[in-house]
């Protein structure tokens, strides 16, 4: 890993580090926070930060405003980019495939399959880089916002017991049925709708044992002008009610699928995970 940028930050340090993906097949960036008592030395929890469409590393740690709150709880933030990226990786010209676009899953078809294995890459491959190079303890949290949302959902229910609590702001919930995520589940995973399932949070939520079940977290915007056609949060909740899944959903008036609706509410999930991350 190369450190490539870093800043004095509420007490901690914000850093940027690239390194070589063996998992994607090319350069990452990924932004990491210390806080003070990481710098010292001391072992931290993890709250990985998933970002949205277009987005890189630098939309959270530049925009969310999440380092004051986590250096107040003594947690280590690390949000990577979105999707592999370079010459040789797969692109479409539409903001919502390709670069920008991973969906934090692992693509099965042609071109896609060489290089998008975004769900290997945050749920194996980062979390062994960032343990093995700064002091973290065993304890993991998740979170993230709209794609990114959709991704920290399900890499926490694909993956029972790694993850401590999840949250998310204004997720994709129900991605086989928006626009947004049929378009990219047929370009990544095939026609197959059978194989959709796998990769969708309502449906991995009716699936869930209850012994997995975990402390989830999910904030919804209503003003924000993807809710009824690309969020579809009401399917969320009824699969929450569904399947007994004790996740707690609020709706805020009056705050939209921006940076703000995030940086408004951004100090309660730091302390919603770091109740169950130190706890």
């Amino acid at each position: 890993m190369e450190r490539i940028e870093q800043h004095a930050c509420f007490g901690g340090r914000q850093e940027v580090w690239r390194h070589a993906s063996a998992v994607l097949g090319c350069d990452m960036r990924v932004g990491v926070f210390l806080p003070s008592a990481a710098l010292r030395g001391e072992s931290c929890p993890v709250l990985y930060w998933l970002s949205g469409l277009t987005c890189t590393e630098q939309n959270f740690i530049t925009k969310a405003g999440a380092q004051a709150h986590a250096e107040r709880h003594g947690l280590i933030l690390v949000a990577p980019d979105t999707s592999p990226r370079g010459a040789d990786v797969a692109d479409d010209p539409a903001y919502d495939l390709g670069q920008g676009a991973g969906f934090y899953l692992n693509a099965t078809q042609a071109p896609w399959a060489a290089h998008y294995r975004m769900q290997d890459y945050v749920a194996e491959e980062l979390p062994g880089l960032i343990e093995r190079h700064f002091p973290v303890s065993a304890a993991r949290g998740i979170s993230g916002h709209s794609m990114g949302g959709h991704g920290a959902l399900v890499t926490a229910l694909r993956h029972p017991g790694r993850y401590r609590s999840v949250s998310a702001f204004s997720p994709i919930v129900a991605p086989s049925q928006v626009p947004w995520g049929r378009k990219a589940f047929a370009a990544y995973l095939g026609d197959d709708v059978s194989a959709w399932a796998r990769w969708d949070a309502v449906e991995l939520i009716r699936a869930a044992s209850p012994a997995d079940h975990l402390p989830m977290l999910v904030d919804q915007g209503l003003d924000d002008e993807f809710l009824d056609e690309q969020l579809r949060t009401d399917l969320f909740e009824a699969a929450c009610l569904e399947a007994g899944y004790m996740a707690t959903v609020r709706r805020h008036a009056g705050y939209d699928h921006s940076y703000y609706f995030i940086a408004s509410f951004i100090g309660e999930h730091v302390a919603f995970h770091a109740a169950e991350l130190r706890g």
